[in-house]
């Protein structure tokens, strides 16, 4: 592991960038550390389906030829931060003080963040300066390309703006949300661009035709970790053994800042619109029951989701499905930020831009796809065969 304080990316491969919004929270903490642990050979590659044999010769970027940067509000340098995760059983015990350069490095490249509250610049005066930070990270580290990959909290969905990004009754002088502020300097820097949360990104109307022209390669939005990766998995299951789904419900207990972001009603109907979107998506319509989400900051970085599903069985019987889904939402998260960051870029250098449906096995809202986790996975191998065909 490098001793010094801004350890190189590998000599072998030209230098990719990953520019993390919410660049010192949990999941791109996790990213950062679990990259250079992986890369160094400290812990196996669990999770990340890009280190499977279908991507063997995808020419994916290896994973010690990333660099990280980012933005974020947060002052917490990411040492720091990243002990904090391993007193929590987030990260390994000792992984904070063998990956310290990487996560030093990491940290010198982020920058501040916004818009702040009392921030009085505009949208293109965000938008300017965010990109600003961009080329300039590319341009001074070397790299071949960057990638931003949108990994903040959830923000609340803009007013006048729907679920699925189409405008109404929005006036003429809103401002973009801080995301689609991100997502819109990605565009001017000529970044591919990953968003990995249930806010608007790229999906806003204002960015629209820039998007198109860009060239650029896009994917998102929402990962899928937990909860609804189960949903996508079992509503397939019900529809293709002919059992009447009559209610599905949901429950989730989760803290960190993730819980305390979701307290806000407005972010949780953002983050839950993916998760009944599936249901919807593969029965035709939406069984009765919601998915309520709480916050209870003791949980810390683990979260608890819990689904009740009332069906019926041949000749009515009425019959009853619970799941129970535990886990550490950064180490869920974190292995999928890596393959979306090597396949995103790849696509883009073959020449595969604008949206990416083949993505949409990593997504809980994607982009023109199916909602069956089996399909978007056989969707998923097509790219791959793709990017081989391409070397």
């Amino acid at each position: 592991m490098s001793t010094s304080a801004s350890p190189q990316p590998s000599s072998t491969a030209p230098a990719l960038g990953v520019w993390l919004i919410g660049a010192r929270g949990s999941v791109a903490t996790t990213v950062v550390a679990g990259a250079a642990a992986v890369a160094a050979g400290l812990h196996p590659a669990t999770g990340m389906v890009t280190e499977t044999p279908p991507f063997a010769e995808c020419d994916l970027a290896p994973l010690g030829s990333l660099v990280f940067g980012g933005h974020d509000t947060v002052g917490c340098p990411l040492p720091k931060r990243a002990e904090q995760l391993a007193a929590g059983g987030v990260l390994p015990y000792g992984l904070p003080a063998a990956v310290a350069a990487e996560l030093a490095a990491a940290d010198g490249e982020i920058r501040p963040g916004g818009p702040l509250p009392g921030d009085t610049r505009s949208d293109e005066e965000l938008i300017s300066a965010f990109a600003a930070d961009l080329t300039d990270f590319v341009r001074r580290r070397g790299l071949a390309a960057a990638v931003v990959v949108n990994v903040a909290s959830t923000e609340a969905l803009p007013a006048g703006l729907s679920a699925e990004g189409s405008a109404h009754d929005a006036g003429e002088d809103a401002r973009l949300p801080a995301s689609s502020l991100y997502a819109a300097a990605a565009l001017r820097a000529g970044c591919s661009y990953v968003n990995f949360t249930p806010s608007t990104g790229m999906h806003h109307p204002a960015l629209t035709v820039e998007a198109a022209a860009s060239g650029l390669t896009w994917a998102g939005r929402d990962g899928k970790t937990g909860q609804t990766l189960l949903r996508s998995v079992l509503a397939p299951m019900f529809l293709q053994r002919a059992l009447d789904v009559r209610a599905w419900s949901g429950a989730n207990l989760l803290g960190g800042g993730d819980g305390a972001a979701l307290a806000d009603p407005a972010a949780a109907a953002a983050k839950n619109a993916g998760k009944e979107r599936v249901l919807a998506d593969v029965f035709g319509t939406a069984p009765q029951g919601e998915v309520h989400i709480d916050d209870v900051p003791a949980l810390g970085d683990w979260k608890t989701a819990w689904d009740h599903i009332a069906f019926d069985g041949f000749l009515g019987s009425r019959m009853v499905l619970q799941t129970i889904w535990q886990g550490c939402d950064s180490a869920l998260a974190a292995p999928l930020v890596l393959d979306l960051v090597r396949l995103v870029a790849r696509a883009g250098e073959v020449g595969l831009v604008g949206p990416r449906p083949e993505l949409g096995f990593y997504f809980k809202d994607p982009d023109g796809t199916t909602a069956s986790l089996g399909e978007q996975f056989t969707e998923l191998l097509a790219l791959a065969e793709q990017l081989r065909a391409a070397r």
